[in-house]
C-alpha cells in the first residue's frame, strides 16, 4: 500500500495533487508545526507581470510555536481583497465562470481557523480534478514521535509498504534506518512542471492549481499527470538537486 504524507497547504500547486493521485492513501499533516509565510497560509496567482502572493492573515503576535491546526485567520473578510485580485487575472479564463463561484463560497464560509479553510480547497479540487484517493488528518491518528518516527508510525497504522515523500524531504535520508526496521520502501515524488495555456505568457511553472483550473479546465489532470516520472529511491534522490521552488 502506498501512503504520502504533507502538510493541508493553501491552494497547492499541481504537483501536489499528482502525489495525491498516485498514492492509495493520503495523510495530512495538520498538526505540523506552523512556518509563518510560509505555503501554509499562501501561494501564487499569475498575471500580467509574473507570479504574485495571495496570502490568508493569520494571528501569529505570541503564538511562535502553534501547531497548523491551532492557527487562526485574523481578518474574515481578507477574501474579498483576494478573490478580486484572482477575479481580475483570471476573468477571461476560459473556465473561470466554472469553479469561481465555489471558491468564493469556500472563502467566504470558512470558520476562523486557517486548516480548515486549506482542507475545505484541497478536497474540493480534488473533486474537481475527479481524484478518489481517502484523505485523513494526521491528528485523528494516535501516532507518536518526532519527524521521521512520527512518520513511520503513521505508516504502520494504515499498514503501508511504501512511502512517497515530497521531494524537499531529504532530511528522510538520514532517516532511512528507521523505515527499514518496519519495512516500508522510501520513494521520493519525481515530477517535472508541465507547460500548460496561460493567459499571461511566457508561461511560469509553480503557481497554485489554480492557474491550471481556470485555464485547461477538463484537461487538468491529463496535465498533471503529464509531468509524473517514476518515484526515485534514496540513491537517485541523492544524485539529483531538490525541486526548490516547489510547495511542500
Amino acid at each position: 500500500m502506498k501512503l504520502a504524507i504533507s502538510q493541508p497547504t493553501y491552494l497547492p500547486w499541481m504537483g501536489y495533487f499528482d502525489l495525491i493521485d498516485q498514492v492509495d492513501e493520503f495523510i495530512l499533516l495538520d498538526d505540523a508545526q506552523f512556518g509563518k509565510r510560509s505555503w501554509d497560509q499562501r501561494n501564487r496567482i499569475k498575471g500580467p507581470t509574473g507570479l504574485q502572493w495571495v496570502t490568508v492573515p493569520v494571528l501569529v503576535h505570541g503564538r511562535r510555536e502553534q501547531r497548523l491546526c491551532e492557527v487562526e485567520i485574523c481578518d474574515s473578510r481578507f477574501w474579498e481583497k483576494e478573490l478580486r485580485s484572482v477575479e481580475a487575472r483570471y476573468g477571461k479564463t476560459p473556465f473561470f465562470d466554472h469553479y469561481f463561484p465555489r471558491l468564493k463560497e469556500l472563502h467566504s464560509g470558512a470558520g476562523p481557523k486557517l486548516v480548515d479553510l486549506n482542507l475545505a480547497l484541497i478536497k474540493w479540487i480534488a473533486t474537481e480534478l475527479g481524484l478518489t484517493t481517502p484523505m485523513v488528518r494526521s491528528s485523528s491518528l494516535q501516532a507518536e514521535g518526532r519527524r521521521s518516527e512520527r512518520l513511520v508510525a503513521m505508516c504502520r497504522l494504515v499498514s503501508a509498504t511504501d512511502y512517497i515523500s515530497p521531494r524537499t524531504a531529504l532530511y528522510l535520508l538520514d532517516d532511512l534506518p528507521s523505515f527499514e526496521q518496519s519495512r516500508i520502501r522510501v520513494w521520493f515524488h519525481n515530477y517535472t512542471h508541465p507547460e500548460y495555456k496561460q493567459r499571461f505568457p511566457p508561461f511560469s511553472p509553480y503557481a497554485s492549481v489554480l492557474d491550471l483550473l481556470f485555464n485547461e479546465g477538463p484537461r487538468s489532470l491529463e496535465i498533471i499527470r503529464s509531468g509524473r516520472g517514476r518515484p526515485l529511491a534514496p540513491d537517485e534522490i541523492r544524485a539529483v538537486p531538490a525541486e526548490i521552488e516547489a510547495s511542500i
